[in-house]
């Protein structure tokens, strides 16, 4: 039996028209919400599946949209790439993932493979560099977590610096002037804007910045270690850590329970698994990726229904959480 066949049953069970019907699987926010319940409620009691092969033929494209992100194996980007395969599912499509591993060469390849697959539509965390050459995509397209250089195209993200500015801000009200940073990768975007944050809030306060207290490129857990034995067993040691990124973390809370210096205080960017269950339990800025793979979502889905939407950042909020390692003083 033919896809359209099946559709003109769930609109003959659902008291709708057939292109009402089609409407609704399609996520047309012309219908009505009750309508869209009905139709919705019909398809799941039917067990009604679209041939999504049929509907590509149709189309043109795919009911299914490309993912792009660094790397599966970061805490932060395994919970986007679950909230996303999440959403998509809800609305009727499915998703295809790809890494880049911070790879600008690798991430032009997968976009090309994407595309070539005819996807209605991408999210892309991009690597660093120049990406003037997906100004032509022929897919719709938003950024996630960070903008592009030379590409005006909708973000999906959180204001960095501010949550930086805030989470220092919050060590210094503790009594703490000597604070190290420690991110991962200096030339991306968001870790930039992290580390102008940091040293934005320094100088609100009248503290100078030794570059001694800076390690901008730890971009493993095993680099974040080696860079707290360094400011931990030198001859000038910070009394307050900042974490920039929750891969960073993962590397810093083992080395300052190694060398017993869990008096130090820490606030960590992105929260990790046992972050709470640790004694002290970890002060956190909540950069959620399930809210910002949902948030992502969303704004593609209008994207894809309104192409000609005039690109913007969708900012997502972030709350910092007070657990005891950002609480402690000097």
């Amino acid at each position: 039996m033919s896809d359209r066949s099946i559709l003109r049953d769930v609109a003959q069970a659902a008291g709708v028209s057939l292109r009402t019907a089609s409407r609704v699987l399609n996520d047309d926010p012309r219908v009505a919400a009750t309508t869209r319940e009905r139709v919705q409620g019909v398809m799941k009691e039917l067990r009604y599946t679209p041939d999504l092969m049929a509907r590509s033929l149709r189309g043109g494209t795919d009911a299914t949209i490309g993912l792009v992100v660094e790397s599966i194996a970061d805490p932060f980007f395994s919970e986007l790439v679950a909230a996303v395969e999440s959403a998509t599912s809800e609305n009727g499509k499915s998703v295809l993932v790809a890494s880049t591993h911070g790879d600008a060469e690798r991430e032009g390849r997968v976009v090309t493979e994407l595309l070539r697959r005819r996807v209605s539509g991408l999210l892309v965390v991009p690597t660093a560099g120049d990406h003037s050459w997906l100004v032509d995509a022929t897919a719709q397209l938003v950024l996630v977590d960070r903008a592009a250089q030379g590409l005006d195209a909708d973000v999906v993200g959180i204001d960095d610096q501010r949550a930086a500015v805030d989470a220092v801000s919050h060590l210094i009200a503790h009594g703490h002037r000597e604070i190290a940073y420690i991110g991962d990768f200096s030339q991306v975007a968001t870790s930039a804007a992290r580390l102008a944050g940091y040293r934005q809030a320094m100088a609100q306060h009248g503290l100078a910045v030794p570059e001694r207290l800076v390690h901008a490129d730890c971009p493993t857990p095993r680099s974040a270690s080696a860079a707290v034995t360094n400011l931990l067993t030198g001859s000038h040691q910070p009394t307050a850590l900042f974490s920039a990124a929750t891969r960073c973390s993962l590397g810093v809370v083992p080395a300052m329970h190694e060398h017993r210096r869990t008096d130090v205080a820490l606030v960590g960017f992105g929260d990790f698994a046992m972050a709470d269950a640790l004694t002290p339990a970890v002060t956190v800025v909540d950069h959620s990726g399930s809210a910002v793979g949902r948030a992502a979502v969303a704004r593609l889905s209008r994207r894809i229904r309104e192409p000609h939407l005039t690109a913007e950042f969708v900012r997502v909020p972030v709350a910092l959480v007070e657990r005891g390692s950002g609480e402690l003083r000097p």
